[in-house]
């Protein structure tokens, strides 16, 4: 049985009221296939349709969360009318869609693996033998975004690495793998670094991969005292 759905969407010409029939377990992104066939000019990014992709991403009745993973009903519980929005802090490409360029780009200079060393180096048969749940991300981010979106101070420091780029230099810290340390803690120990963030916890409270960015970087200060006990180079410069 379909559910009738009142989307709130802002589009790149201002606020637009969408209605849409979908089925009572529906997603959010479910909804937002329905209006684009209503209308093919509405942007809004997915890929995966099960929260492994990242690319849904946006403000769902003003929390950060992914359209695929929020069901219409808990939305509609929430609100009579789902108010939906591009993410906070990114460029806006249009309507529900951001330009991602800049935080992948801070993402590639820490480099970070997917998959840890062990797994990389089990032998092939074993891998065969037990096929791709053998495998584990390196890092359970998924790079959607949404803790940057949450963050306070990436809404004043359009220079600040963010919560997702600080925990995956953790990471890399805490499993250097051969790689340049000093190169990492370069990137991170700066004034748009780890010293930027104020410890408000948002990032962790919506990211949908319990990747928990705000404690990774607490961890990533502790870090940078035992590799320089002299102080941050930079720390100062705040």
């Amino acid at each position: 049985m379909d559910r009738t759905v009142k989307l709130l969407i802002q589009r790149t010409h201002g606020r637009e009221l969408m209605t849409v029939a979908v089925p009572e377990e529906a997603s959010i992104l479910d909804a937002l296939e329905a209006a684009y066939r209503q209308d093919p000019t509405l942007m809004f990014r997915h890929s995966c349709h099960h929260a492994s992709c990242g690319s849904c991403g946006m403000i769902i009745n003003s929390q950060e969360r992914l359209a695929c993973a929020t069901s219409v009903g808990t939305a509609s519980d929430e609100r009579e009318m789902i108010h939906l929005e591009p993410m906070h802090h990114f460029p806006v490409v249009g309507d529900l869609a951001v330009d991602m360029t800049s935080f992948l780009a801070n993402l590639e200079q820490i480099n970070r693996p997917l998959i840890r060393q062990d797994e990389a180096e089990a032998p092939t048969q074993a891998l065969i033998s037990e096929g791709p749940q053998r495998f584990h991300r390196f890092e359970n981010c998924i790079e959607c975004g949404l803790c940057i979106s949450a963050c306070p101070i990436a809404g004043i420091r359009k220079d600040y690495l963010g919560p997702a780029v600080l925990a995956a230099a953790e990471r890399l810290v805490d499993e250097p793998r051969g790689r340049d340390l000093s190169r990492v803690l370069d990137a991170v120990d700066r004034p748009n670094g780890i010293w930027r963030c104020h410890d408000v916890f948002l990032c962790t409270e919506v990211c949908p991969s319990g990747v928990h960015p705000a404690q990774a970087i607490v961890s990533l200060r502790q870090a940078l005292i035992i590799h320089r006990p002299g102080g941050s180079k930079d720390e100062a410069a705040l």
